[in-house]
């Protein structure tokens, strides 16, 4: 199978998402992480911006020693310059310049007859390639480029010394016919461009950003360029994990591979959320919350009986560990008892007929039901729960550049302890010393804050959701100042672990609701 390259401009293209700055040593760590990934070719920015970006750009290149690194570079010989600078320490560095060429771009844009050009863009390749082997020339919307005026301008750049041509949809206009076909035509007008790697760059203003990049690898395009999760101007870019998963379970249409380490996917997904700001929605594809999650009793059903009734894609591949069988309205017994025997408890027919009846009224008054609501509605020791720790004191100060939290705690049988603890920030703290006190470590799986009403006074609600021994446990916390509601939160979740840890103590049978 014919290999596709990826090229990957998360550090370009995606740091011009509204709202996204990132540091020097952000950049670093995701760069090495595409590098972990088996990205090709990494765009780490465009140098003639800033001064600073030329500084990102290098520390990326002396970091980055296994994946070629590429820069953007307007067809001017300062921006080529100011590439040929970042650039200088690069184990195999590549330029990217790029020119409109659209009849609306070169009207509006650029002031420029179809002459002009083709002049700058040779001028441009022609001057780069004093300084670089590789040069990728892009035809910014090409997909709204005249035919004929495309195929020569491609053939020009090819002579001038471009070893890559981007052919890119970049306001995301294209269809996956029209841009599959426009490929096709250019292979079939351009002789030359056999001797280049052909490449394409897709918005994804229609939604389409996926299905035209898979429209144009059907019709022979070696590199594709992406973002993680999608990210980038306006509605975004093609999402790499999408096309790389595209080509991974569909290898009977496309025939094609990529060097893409497809178990990295997840991890690298989290880490540019991390640091962008920019959450991933729910229902995202391969990355998403409920990529891998089942509701429906229909699905859980076939799930459980055989994952590929449902799932394409074994989640493990992506980097996940399991699927996740969601207990909301719509599943059924199967699923629960598949879920309760997950948690340790097997029941009889009469008494799974029982858990189920209570636990559809349970979830009439939820949305969804976790672990430690599962515990609730099976072992009746649960709804009286005594809380074995309470936050009685709490002070929070900045010596230095660390904040520091003093926190009491009270126990059940009313002795209190108290310590001080310092951490990278107020909730850091926090959460620290009340583990210290508690004498155990508890992993924070999620954490969220929102007003329950408006105005300076608003009272803030904490939800946090935290991990014991591969169970997750909720909490809630409310008070109007915010770090108290985080602590009481946090408390709520570790007493319910602590308290099903006493429970398994006593015995390992169990009284059911009735």
């Amino acid at each position: 199978m014919r290999k596709i390259h990826m090229f990957d401009t998360t550090l370009r293209d995606g740091e011009q998402s509204p709202g996204v700055h990132l540091t020097i040593e952000e950049k670093v760590e995701i760069a090495l992480q595409l590098e972990k990934l088996g990205i090709d070719r990494i765009e780490a920015g465009f140098p003639a911006s800033s001064p600073g970006e030329i500084q990102n750009v290098q520390a990326i290149s002396k970091a980055v020693r296994n994946t070629s690194i590429a820069v953007l570079a307007r067809a001017h010989k300062n921006d080529i310059e100011a590439a040929r600078t970042a650039l200088k320490g690069a184990a195999t560095p590549c330029l990217h310049i790029v020119l409109a060429t659209s009849p609306i771009h070169r009207k509006y844009k650029l002031n420029m007859t179809k002459d002009q050009v083709i002049e700058t863009a040779e001028m441009a390749i022609k001057f780069g390639k004093n300084f670089f082997s590789e040069i990728e020339f892009s035809l910014e919307d090409a997909s709204r480029t005249e035919f004929d005026f495309m195929y020569e301008v491609v053939d020009r750049a090819i002579q001038a010394g471009a070893t890559v041509i981007n052919l890119p949809d970049t306001v995301g206009y294209a269809s996956p016919e029209t841009f599959g076909d426009m490929f096709r035509k250019v292979r079939e007008n351009v002789p030359r461009v056999d001797n280049i790697l052909l490449s394409t760059h897709c918005h994804n203003d229609l939604g389409m950003a996926t299905a035209n990049t898979m429209a144009a690898i059907h019709a022979g395009v070696d590199q594709i360029e992406g973002t993680i999760n999608g990210i980038g101007e306006r509605a975004g870019n093609t999402a790499i994990e999408e096309i790389a998963l595209t080509l991974e379970t569909r290898q009977d249409i496309y025939q094609a591979k990529s060097n893409i380490v497809l178990n990295e996917i997840y991890h690298t997904s989290k880490l540019v959320s991390h640091y962008t700001g920019m959450a991933v929605q729910a229902n995202k594809a391969i990355v998403g919350d409920h990529a891998f999650a089942h509701e429906s009793g229909i699905h859980q059903d076939g799930m459980l009986k055989e994952s590929s009734t449902y799932e394409i894609i074994k989640p493990e591949t992506v980097g996940i560990s399991t699927s996740t069988i969601v207990l909301g309205k719509h599943s059924g017994r199967h699923a629960l008892k598949k879920k309760l025997e997950h948690l340790g408890y097997h029941l009889t027919e009469g008494e799974l007929a029982n858990a189920f009846e209570h636990f559809k009224m349970v979830i009439d008054k939820k949305k969804y039901v976790i672990d430690d609501d599962i515990h609730l509605l099976i072992n009746k020791d649960f709804i009286n729960m005594q809380h074995r720790y309470e936050l009685t004191d709490l002070a929070i100060a900045y010596p230095n550049e660390h904040a520091e939290v003093t926190i009491e705690l009270m126990d059940e049988k009313q002795n209190r302890t108290r310590n001080t603890t310092e951490g990278n920030g107020v909730i850091d703290a926090l959460f620290n010393g009340i583990e210290k006190l508690i004498g155990d470590q508890f992993q924070l799986q999620d954490y969220s804050i929102r007003s329950k009403n408006i105005g300076k006074d608003a009272v803030g609600e904490v939800t946090v959701k935290v991990e014991k021994d591969g169970h997750s446990y909720s909490g809630r916390g409310m008070d109007t100042d915010i770090i108290k509601a985080s602590a009481k939160a946090y408390l709520t979740a570790i007493n319910q672990i602590l308290q099903k840890d006493k429970q398994e103590e006593k015995t390992n049978s169990f009284s059911f609701i009735n």
